[in-house]
């Protein structure tokens, strides 16, 4: 009778790691063309207030974000020292506002238009005058879903 042997130290074969860079530089270039970069560059400085209970927006595409605060330290020489209004890229009168909701429905589908909501950020120290002159410029444009946006109170 023949007699069979085991073979020792069988080991498994390794993993080639030669398609590594490859599959890195894709997942890369991929993160690349599907990141979406800050359109709009703030230019007034916006500390929101604390709050204890805060809802999460669902849609942000049907957002659009006024900012009310005090002009950062490169633009007072351009607009003062008083609370601004920032609409997109620009400091805005009120009467920029309806032409401001206006462009961003028409970026929107028709079937959604109505489920666009404003975001008011404002800054905690801004003055409760300009908020309601914004506020009814919103209400004059048809614009009726507003929210202010605020950071969770760390307890």
């Amino acid at each position: 009778m023949a007699k069979f042997q085991k073979k020792r130290g069988k080991s498994n074969p390794t993993i080639s790691t030669a398609s590594l860079p490859d599959i890195i530089f894709m997942l890369l270039f991929f993160f690349m063309v599907v990141t979406v970069m800050r359109t709009s560059t703030k230019m007034v400085s916006v500390v929101t207030p604390s709050v204890t209970e805060l809802t999460k927006l669902e849609k942000k595409s049907l957002v659009n974000y006024i900012y009310i605060g005090v002009p950062k330290p490169e633009f007072r020489d351009i607009a003062g020292t008083k609370p601004r209004v920032q609409l997109g890229d620009k400091f805005a009168d009120m009467n920029d506002i309806p032409l401001f909701l206006e462009a961003h429905r028409q970026k929107v589908d028709e079937r959604q238009r109505g489920l666009i909501t404003s975001s008011l950020r404002v800054d905690k120290d801004a003055t409760m005058g300009i908020v309601s002159d914004v506020k009814v410029a919103l209400r004059k444009a048809g614009q009726f879903k507003v929210n202010y946006s605020a950071k969770k109170r760390a307890e």
